[in-house]
């Protein structure tokens, strides 16, 4: 059970027609029902769905089944008048962040209501080139969902002077890709933002290849200052608009917009503030949808489309077009709405049944339940249990780390000198350059940590190429004691370890080697929690439910180690597209002007 469940439409066009002609019985009526009309932003009262070949095939008055049938041969489902909505489309999003695969993906998803969803798979690009994009394709083939993808455009983030990546997605390698597999349907968020308006020939390139085969291009962009360049490049959306100013430049150089909802108490929900552009600058929502972007395994499960759906609605959009946000306007965005994004005729019956607090209950897949009183059914478990994609045991070995690491810088032999720090500003995910004047000679960095508040940090390349590494300090991190470490370092996943002491640290990465990918939290050389993501550093291969659970209690020990910095914004600390301030394995990264800073300066 995939989305190649429901034949295409041109194989059952006479079929469907003779269903809605009363000339063939359906297969399934789904009677007595409110439908939610993502065409006309209406819910209409007393009707009912006929359901053939995982098509609609027609929506009709309630009873006509009855009337046209033997009433003891009709296939029909009692909705007791709740409302009938087509399933969510997340228009963006990257299932490496869920720590799942893209089989175990699909439980959590169908029980939000959520169908079909766009990914776009950098992290295991970014590891694993072509070849960790093909696995994911696969993987997301076999899904008992439809997974379409934006092809990664941005592998690495940067350049091999700034970061060192598993990956090197080329202009060739992406016109590949494209040709090879029908389920890319639009190039992912072009994350360099500043080349793209820079003019940088390989860039454009990129963005040409896929201009060439007539698909969309996603954004990634901050900074009002950028709109002009950036759309005027053939970038046609973006998820990043976190405030109503940026919002409204970029609906009107001709970006859809795409409202980010997340757990409030992490970075991730700017759909707040971004969808004033609509409810106080009067802007139109016919080109605005909502997504998730990054979920972990235990918020996918909590905070679903279905709740950034309701975020919207509770903010002031009318309920019924906060579900086209996240139905019809992403298929339209995509040009899928032939088939997903509304109940119409011939589309596929891929359906949600809600309460009037737009609760998911129930979710049919291609016209088969998946979801039954908000629990999976025994078909669904099936499928996730026995029918998920093996990955390769290639996959299973990802993390290669040079033999002698140094965790900690050498304190300079001056009396004076600077340090140029990393310094978290809560509740973003922004982070700002501060530097701190020593103005005595040191013996040890134990109290600079204390004094400043900092803690120190490395960034160690993982991919065997070049053995490289990197030291920093974080202030305001908040870390009690001990270490923690990542094999999860947005965007190259170079290995991440912050602590207070090199013995921890060194500890922390040995673990990490070990696991073959994870992210662990330790105190003096003891595992206090852990994650293991062995499938290219990124991924479990458990359950969706078993990954979700492992990670509430990680993340439950990660706020007990003081960690003020949310764990996946830990992960961004190596992301050198967001401002202001990062560290690679090639050092400190000034994200404005693309260029590396020392650690240490003369005073």
């Amino acid at each position: 059970m995939n989305k190649f469940l429901v034949p295409p439409l041109h194989k059952n066009t006479k079929h469907l027609a003779n269903v809605a002609s009363n000339k063939i019985q359906p297969e399934l009526v789904l009677n007595n029902a409110r439908i939610l009309s993502t065409y006309t932003d209406r819910i209409i009262n007393n009707k009912e769905i006929w359901i053939s070949k995982g098509r609609i095939v027609c929506i009709k008055e309630l009873g006509e089944a009855k009337k046209r049938f033997n009433y003891k041969d009709l296939n029909l489902v009692d909705i007791e008048n709740n409302i009938l909505a087509p399933g969510l489309i997340d228009p963006h999003m990257h299932i490496e962040s869920s720590m799942m695969t893209g089989c175990a993906y699909a439980e959590p998803a169908l029980l939000n209501g959520t169908t079909t969803i766009f990914c776009d798979s950098h992290e295991i690009g970014n590891v694993c080139d072509i070849e960790g994009i093909e696995w994911m394709l696969e993987d997301c083939r076999k899904s008992p969902i439809s997974i379409f993808l934006t092809l990664p455009s941005t592998i690495p983030a940067t350049n091999n002077l700034l970061e060192t990546s598993g990956g090197n997605l080329t202009p060739e390698k992406t016109a590949y890709l494209i040709d090879r597999w029908p389920e890319i349907l639009a190039l992912g968020e072009k994350m360099d933002f500043v080349s793209v308006c820079d003019g940088n020939e390989r860039s454009h390139k990129i963005i040409s290849e896929t201009l060439k085969r007539n698909l969309p291009i996603s954004g990634h962009i901050f900074g009002r200052e950028f709109v002009a360049a950036y759309a005027a490049s053939g970038v046609t959306d973006t998820h990043e608009a976190e405030e109503k100013l940026f919002t409204n430049d970029l609906l009107d150089a001709g970006l859809w917009i795409f409202l980010r909802g997340g757990n409030p108490q992490t970075p991730w929900n700017s759909l707040p503030e971004a969808v004033k552009a609509i409810t106080e600058l009067g802007a139109s929502s016919k080109r605005v949808c909502v997504c998730t972007d990054d979920r972990d395994a235990d918020d996918l499960f909590n905070f679903g489309l279905d709740w950034v759906v309701k975020q919207a609605y509770q903010l002031g959009i009318d309920k019924k077009i906060a579900w086209s946000m996240g139905s019809l306007h992403p298929a339209t965005r995509y040009n899928i709405d032939r088939d997903y994004g509304a109940l119409g005729h011939s589309r596929r019956a891929d359906i949600v049944m809600l309460d009037d607090n737009f609760d998911v209950h129930s979710t049919w897949l291609g016209g088969k339940l998946v979801v039954k009183d908000k629990k999976i059914t025994s078909l669904l478990d099936k499928e996730l249990s026995n029918q998920r994609y093996k990955y390769p045991a290639k996959a299973y070995k990802t993390v290669k780390l040079p033999n002698k690491i140094n965790f900690i810088p050498k304190i300079p032999n001056k009396n004076k000198f600077k340090i140029n720090v990393i310094k978290t500003e809560l509740p973003g995910i922004m982070t700002f350059q501060e530097t701190i004047t020593i103005n005595n000679k040191l013996n040890s960095w134990n109290d600079i940590l204390t004094t400043h508040n900092l803690c120190h940090i490395c960034v160690i390349e993982r991919h065997n190429k070049n053995g490289e590494f990197a030291h920093g300090f974080i202030k305001n991190f908040n870390l009690k004691e001990g270490a923690i470490a990542s094999s999860v370092g947005h965007d190259a996943h170079n290995i991440i370890v912050a602590g207070l002491n090199e013995k921890d640290m060194k500890f922390a990465t040995n673990i990490i080697q070990e696991y073959q990918g994870g992210i662990v939290i330790v105190k003096n050389c003891k595992i206090i929690s852990s994650l293991k993501l062995p499938i290219a550093g990124l991924l479990s291969d458990k359950k969706a439910n078993e990954v979700a659970k492992e990670n509430k209690i990680f993340k439950g020990n990660w706020v007990k180690s003081g960690c003020t910095l949310a764990y996946m914004g830990f992960n961004l600390l190596s992301l050198s597209v967001i401002p202001n301030f990062r560290i690679t394995n090639k050092g400190l990264v000034d994200v404005n002007s693309m260029k590396i800073i020392p650690l240490f300066e003369n005073v």
